[in-house]
């Protein structure tokens, strides 16, 4: 009898421990994904997406079969209609990571908390937030955030990722959430958190800031972050070494350091969730995209998470968009077979 019961306990020892070792190995699958937020107003307006042979291809089909894994997604308050910088409100990203999650892919939800582009630039309040008080602010970013995961929970689809404003080296909804007031910025960084877990514990909120190679404007931010308490539990960072105008060759030493550093100064996981080449410059792209993956995959014990490409499909006969990786043709750029690899 004894026997049996140290056979059986021992099965099931066995069984637990691999249950836990592939719990940990999925938890650990490096995410290669896109922000695909155009996506459904491309389609609506006609745009059509080929494979190499001509082939008229679901868009996320031809993403993921370049190896990627993970969607990312933007949410704006109340957006307007324009198609390039409307849409994206809660009820087209719902579909949207429902369509992501069908095809087996990993989704990120973006908060921009605003009606259109928030980044470094302009971070604008929603016109229905333009004249509350700044208790009502924490409110609003509360609800607004609850109510957007929650509704996609409820949908089918929980979130693996959701950052808490988009690319706020700057702050956000200024001026109140600016960095000149990191009091109140703190607290409207973690009204955001609080409202994603509140939603589900095991979703990791990102915090995001530009640059990824500028260590400087990233301590600078992180450590103001940690004064105030705030919580999050990655760093997101964007690469474009167009916007600085430098090649990736001169500035992706200083990423690579710099990942390295927010993991070891913060204890944070990292994750690139925005990245991007020029169109007309394939080799240079693909060459920029793959040392972006090496510079995340060689960060120690697995804390370098992914790489996200920003709007790949996103042509530029459509969006005017340099930084996208389509050809003309209405078929990948062979950029994207960096992903591959």
């Amino acid at each position: 009898m004894r026997t049996n019961q140290y056979v059986l306990s021992l099965k099931w020892a066995i069984v637990l421990s691999i249950f836990h070792f592939s719990l940990a190995k999925a938890q650990t699958v490096f995410s290669k994904g896109a922000d695909v937020g155009w996506l459904p107003q491309m389609e609506a307006t006609g745009y059509k997406f080929y494979d190499q042979d001509g082939k008229e291809t679901d868009c996320l089909q031809l993403l993921k079969d370049r190896g990627m894994n993970s969607i990312r997604l933007r949410v704006w308050v109340n957006p307007n209609d324009d198609k390039a910088s409307g849409h994206c409100s809660k009820e087209e990203t719902i579909i949207m990571a429902l369509r992501a999650k069908k095809m087996g892919m990993r989704v990120m939800i973006n908060f921009h908390y605003s009606d259109s582009w928030a980044d470094p630039a302009k971070q604008f309040k929603p016109k229905a937030w333009e004249k509350h008080s700044f208790p009502e602010l924490l409110d609003d970013v509360y609800n607004h955030t609850f109510d957007v995961i929650s509704s996609l929970k409820k949908a089918g689809v929980t979130p693996e990722w959701v950052q808490v404003g988009n690319e706020i080296p700057g702050g956000m909804l200024w001026p109140d959430g600016s960095t000149d007031n990191w009091k109140q910025l703190g607290q409207l960084l973690n009204k955001g958190y609080d409202a994603v877990k509140a939603v589900d514990q095991n979703i990791k909120v990102i915090v995001h800031v530009d640059e990824g190679n500028n260590n400087a404007k990233f301590r600078t931010f992180f450590d103001n972050a940690t004064a105030q308490k705030v919580r999050y539990d990655i760093i997101g960072l964007s690469y474009y070494p167009y916007w600085i105008k430098k090649d990736y060759s001169e500035t992706i030493a200083d990423l690579e350091f710099n990942l390295n550093d927010m993991v070891k100064r913060y204890n944070k996981d990292v994750m690139i969730v925005e990245v991007g080449g020029e169109d007309d410059k394939v080799q240079n792209t693909y060459e920029l995209l793959k040392a972006t993956i090496e510079a995340v995959k060689k960060v120690p014990n697995n804390r370098g998470l992914g790489v996200m490409y920003w709007e790949p499909q996103g042509a530029r006969s459509w969006s005017h968009y340099a930084l996208s990786a389509w050809q003309a043709d209405g078929k990948p750029s062979p950029a994207l077979d960096a992903f591959k690899e």
